[in-house]
């Protein structure tokens, strides 16, 4: 139901944003009426139509149909990012420019207007032999004309030094985007980093020291990755050698019926416990939670729905639980950590699996040792990086609230635009240790 409303405000912004870009990029750079700002105010027009339809065209396309478009928009869209990053900061030396102009200005009217000296122009004389004019006693050849100077040769016209300063810094700012922007696709289009990060458990009995949990998140296939990346992803896990492994939530943006064919090399996970996967907020934005529950158990996951299971390893047990994402409220869900962590042995060290890094703190009242999530990319792409940090208690790695440690993986795919910078996708393998 918030769908359209949702489309309305991102077109209005879309609309602001272009029309301030419309003033930088074009009016600022351009001599009214001419081509080049009838050109430019085409582009912007096409600019905010495109930004805005990966969110807008593509799901009523479907990801296969929509692919293009998708591919199209949501790169123009990291280009648009940084773009206007860019000329956001140039806005500062603008602004004292323009603040030193308007003081020359007005100490310029401040001051008494002098009276000019009335300039006294030579006389020419006029050869009788060939009747034409000649420069009077003290006058130069080449100075014809009165007293004001008008009609000399002075030379090419100087550029406005206002429209190159706008021109420079359009240009500036185009170059830093299109270079920020490629140079963040190339890393999220590349392999995961493999991140290996012991973590240490206050009781964990001996036997249970040296399990190894790969843990990803976030694969976000949809209409910019699909079943290649899965196969790349299950690939890199096996090469592990895991324990266990678990998938914290937003495995697609989208439903089975679209994505199914994406998500199958799942069932090619190889662990010595199993695969286990818990619903991200990304599950329930498409409506797809329960009928990825159906596929996912069909490829051999186990979803982990409010409950949990034991992982019995060389004579120990370690409780694994795992509790539905925040945003299932909105469903009538939602994560019941007594369900999940009730009436267990509290003498065993429980492991949960929670897409959202804030629900830390209602783990750390059920005395879970240590939490895993997803969610926040890592911010994806600075400066979001450091937005995110306001947002979520960790952003990317590990931390501690209370008793209980949570660890923050960045996640193996995308959102948006296909551009990550300052937060390198990844794959973590956690070993316990006593």
């Amino acid at each position: 139901m918030l769908a359209p409303l949702v489309n309305l405000l991102i077109v209005v912004a879309s609309a602001l944003i272009h029309r301030w870009l419309w003033v930088r990029l074009v009016r600022d750079t351009t001599r009214p009426g001419g081509t080049a700002r009838r050109v430019g105010t085409v582009a912007i027009v096409a600019s905010a139509a495109l930004a805005a339809a990966p969110r807008i065209l593509v799901p009523a396309l479907g990801p296969d149909t929509g692919r293009p478009l998708a591919w199209t928009g949501y790169v123009w869209l990291g280009v648009l990012l940084y773009l206007i990053l860019v000329l956001l900061v140039l806005e500062i030396p603008r602004a004292v420019l323009g603040i030193r102009a308007l003081a020359r200005r007005r100490n310029g009217a401040a001051r008494p207007a002098a009276v000019p000296e009335p300039v006294r122009v030579p006389a020419t004389t006029v050869s009788r032999e060939t009747g034409e004019a000649s420069p009077g006693a003290g006058q130069a050849p080449g100075e014809v004309g009165d007293a004001t100077g008008c009609g000399r040769d002075t030379g090419p016209a100087r550029p406005d030094r206002r429209l190159f300063l706008s021109r420079a810094g359009a240009l500036t700012a185009g170059a830093i985007a299109a270079t920020t922007t490629g140079f963040g696709m190339r890393t999220a289009l590349g392999d995961p980093v493999v991140n290996r990060v012991p973590i240490r458990i206050a009781g964990l009995a001996r036997p249970l020291s040296g399990l190894r949990i790969a843990v990803v998140s976030d694969l976000h296939l949809g209409p910019l990755l699909g079943r290649s990346h899965t196969e790349r992803i299950v690939r890199m896990i096996n090469g592990l050698e895991a324990d266990v492994v678990t998938v914290v939530g937003d495995l697609a943006d989208g439903t089975p019926s679209e994505l199914a064919p994406a998500a199958r090399p799942l069932r090619h996970l190889e662990s010595t416990h199993g695969a286990f996967f818990v619903t991200g907020n990304h599950e329930y934005m498409f409506d797809g939670a329960e009928a990825w529950v159906e596929e996912l158990h069909d490829l051999g996951v186990t979803t982990l729905l409010n409950e949990r299971r034991e992982i019995r390893h060389r004579g120990a047990v370690l409780d694994l639980a795992g509790v539905e994402d925040l945003s299932a409220a909105e469903h009538g869900r939602g994560p019941d950590y007594a369900r999940a962590l009730g009436g267990r042995d509290t003498s065993r060290p429980v492991v949960l699996m929670a897409h959202q890094p804030v629900m830390i703190e209602e783990a750390a009242r059920h005395g879970v040792d240590l939490q895993l999530s997803g969610h926040t990319h890592g911010g994806q792409m600075f400066p979001l990086t450091e937005l995110t940090k306001l947002a979520n208690p960790v952003v990317s790695g590990l931390g501690k609230v209370d008793d209980t440690q949570l660890y923050v993986t960045n996640g193996a795919g995308f959102f948006g635009p296909p551009v990550r910078v300052g937060a390198d996708p990844e794959i973590t393998v956690i070993e316990l240790r006593a």
